[in-house]
């Protein structure tokens, strides 16, 4: 046991037991959403978890130990809290070190998911390959943790205020597979096209446990992205998507909005510009996820 960890004892007896077990990430409360629909969003994942018979545990930074399960009080506070640090992996050591209350993105949690023995992480999109990287360098430690934590990752896909054609080729580089589940293009977050193909597909939950069991016993490094599109009825267009996307990079650049600070920044901006239906369509996709996430969970608890 890490001595910074601090496990939730519903979710040490389901890891000790074998039970199906899903990490979630605490910065979409913290950072990703307004409050109270934070708080109540992440209190009905936790819920679509339970419904598929799995344990949810989100993970969070709190008084120096990196907590895998929260407690509904613990979640209120994260949603209402104000200076939360937003936590990356380079964030971890001073955040634990000066026992402040700290969010975690995709890497950081994947890393304590893993610390802490859980193989599946639910989120609502990945970082990736910012655009105009080229210059700015901008590439999200999402990816660099992905090629080295044995945690398998659901997604709505890269998130598209992203360069989601340089993330594949990075993805790929690294040796991560990514498989959509469903249907043969790779998706988009808020819609179910992203013009890229599907690296590739798999239509059951047992066909991905399988792969991802598959995976570990070859003693293959790195995660496994599975890429949910959001339910039809619940998608915006890509196109008028990318009319927002254009906006709230150009509002950003304008504002000189840079580092981890872009991407809260531009989800905000997105949801205030298109009345809501962009945060209507992000909760909708994060409950699809995690669903996925826990059949997955239960099914390769069948291989454990």
């Amino acid at each position: 046991m890490n001595p910074f960890l601090a496990i939730d004892p519903e979710v040490e007896e389901a890891l000790a037991t074998g039970k199906p077990v899903v990490a979630l990430e605490s910065t979409i409360i913290s950072h990703g959403m307004p409050y109270p629909k934070n708080v109540e969003t992440a209190l009905a994942v936790e819920a679509v978890i339970r419904e598929q018979g799995a344990v949810p545990a989100t993970i969070a930074i709190i008084g120096g130990k990196c907590a895998v399960g929260l407690s509904p009080e613990q979640i209120g506070h994260f949603g209402k809290a104000e200076n939360v640090w937003k936590v990356s992996l380079r964030d971890m050591p001073y955040v634990l070190s000066k026992n402040l209350y700290g969010a975690t993105t995709v890497a950081a949690t994947m890393r304590i998911a893993a610390m802490a023995g859980i193989k599946i992480f639910v989120t609502g999109g990945i970082g990736g390959v910012h655009r105009g990287a080229a210059v700015s360098m901008d590439i999200s430690a999402d990816l660099t943790e992905m090629a080295q934590t044995n945690v398998a990752v659901v997604s709505a896909g890269v998130k598209s205020i992203l360069d989601i054609g340089l993330t594949l080729e990075y993805l790929e580089t690294k040796g991560i597979p990514v498989i959509v589940y469903g249907q043969d293009e790779f998706p988009s977050f808020y819609s179910r096209k992203s013009g890229f193909p599907s690296p590739f597909r798999l239509d059951t939950a047992n066909e991905i446990a399988l792969l991802l069991d598959t995976k570990l016993k070859l003693g293959m490094s790195g995660s496994i992205l599975i890429a949910n599109p959001v339910p039809a009825e619940q998608e915006i267009a890509s196109d008028e998507m990318e009319i927002f996307i254009k906006q709230a990079l150009a509002a950003a650049e304008t504002k000189k909005i840079s580092g981890k600070e872009v991407t809260p920044f531009l989800l905000k901006w997105i949801a205030d510009h298109s009345s809501g239906e962009s945060l209507e369509t992000n909760i909708a996709l994060i409950k699809n996820n995690a669903r996925l996430g826990a059949e997955i969970a239960v099914a390769y608890s069948n291989y454990l």
